[in-house]
């Protein structure tokens, strides 16, 4: 198998970590790794090399191994040098990336998307990278929020007086809403928690944080684990109620994604000019797909009237690449094991789990959804790929 070195701008995690490479090749797998592949998480070629990898050219990598494994998608022209049978693994975006999805196929190269992978089955959860990373994102929201906030998180008794905690809103309370809640809650915050799934109720609570109620909103939960999309007129009553409650706080930290789809508007224009001077918003679902926050820019930082920052903050997880590659790694050692066999890769469509992740397979596109936009959009041209940033 091969790991190759990111190509995102800003991404600094890395696919695999010495741990696993190590316990990889004690098992009798090879291990490519690209040049420099680790160096954004703090991992050099030698350390590599010490735990049985071999450090070799991206072209080498591709041209020899039977599993390619990234942290995020390959480009389309990345894409081209794969070839039939291999395979590739990944948070690989696919319904960001129709016309890379298109050349993994062309390729007749099977693809695995993490991003897929069903989070209810009890034997998916420790391929879970989706929430081992949130988790990771969720830690670093709060600790980015506080950063950037003038005052204190906790309340301090002083010789100048009592100084009074940080009053902090986390919308969404999946795996990164309930890490911000909890890392919040441990800086001495008074934190609040609202989502509209009802199972979040306790698990807010749990964490010592108050949930907010929103009087005429209902409760909704979908049945992949993720809260269904709201009715116009369910979104309207669910804006409205949140105003006030992000007015008087000083800290909005907004965690609302579900793959796929555009993230849930939580946190409207009006609702940020209505915050005190100096409050923070940080929106973890800014992304070209928009963001909770209405106001808020991708990978940016704003400050918008009355003196509110606003933080898009899109690459939570490799801001922490040592800690977030390593529980990558590790699920991606869960995930091999299910696919490689007596030194074999086998690859079975119908298994509930490996088969809920392929978006390509055997020269076809065969994610039900994914095949569907694939055919509803018509290909890009054809481009030159951008040279590599350093990470």
């Amino acid at each position: 198998m091969g790991v190759l070195r990111e190509s995102a701008d800003g991404e600094r995690r890395v696919a695999l970590v010495p741990e696993v490479v190590g316990k990889l090749a004690a098992s009798g797998m090879s291990v490519l790794v690209e040049h420099d592949a680790g160096i954004g998480a703090a991992i050099s070629d030698d350390a590599f090399a010490a735990a049985g990898a071999e450090i070799r050219a991206a072209a080498d990598i591709y041209a020899e191994t039977d599993i390619v494994l990234r942290v995020g998608p390959p480009t389309t022209a990345e894409s081209a040098s794969l070839r039939r049978g291999q395979v590739l693994v990944g948070l690989l975006r696919p319904w960001e990336r129709l016309d890379a999805v298109r050349a993994w196929a062309a390729s007749g190269a099977t693809s695995v998307a993490l991003d897929y992978l069903p989070r209810t089955l009890s034997r998916a959860q420790t391929i879970d990278a989706l929430t081992s990373q949130a988790s990771v994102a969720g830690y670093r929201a709060a600790i980015r929020a506080a950063d950037v906030y003038g005052g204190y998180f906790p309340m301090l008794m002083t010789a100048a007086g009592t100084v009074r905690p940080a009053e902090v809103l986390v919308l969404g309370a999946g795996v990164a809403g309930l890490q911000a809640i909890a890392t919040a809650r441990r800086l001495g915050a008074s934190v609040s928690g609202y989502d509209v799934r009802p199972a979040a109720r306790a698990e807010v609570a749990s964490l010592g944080a108050k949930f907010v109620d929103l009087p005429g909103v209902v409760s909704t939960s979908g049945s992949d684990g993720y809260a269904r999309e709201l009715t116009a007129e369910e979104r309207a009553a669910q804006l409205a109620a949140l105003d006030k409650h992000i007015a008087r706080s000083n800290v909005v930290i907004t965690t609302a994604q579900v793959p796929g789809r555009k993230p849930p508007l939580l946190v409207t224009a009006q609702a940020v000019s209505e915050m005190k001077p100096g409050s923070v918003v940080l929106d973890m679902a800014a992304s070209s797909y928009g963001g909770n926050v209405e106001v808020s820019k991708p990978d940016q930082t704003v400050v918008v009237d009355p003196g509110v920052t606003v933080i898009g903050a899109g690459t939570l997880a490799s801001d922490m690449a040592p800690a977030a590659s390593q529980a990558y790694a590790r699920n991606l050692a869960a995930l091999l094991a299910l696919i490689v066999k007596d030194g074999a890769v086998v690859i079975d469509p119908a298994d509930e789990v490996v088969g809920a992740m392929l978006a390509t397979y055997d020269g076809a596109v065969v994610h039900p959804g994914l095949s569907e936009a694939v055919s509803a959009t018509p290909a890009a041209p054809s481009v030159p790929s951008p040279e590599r940033s350093a990470p």
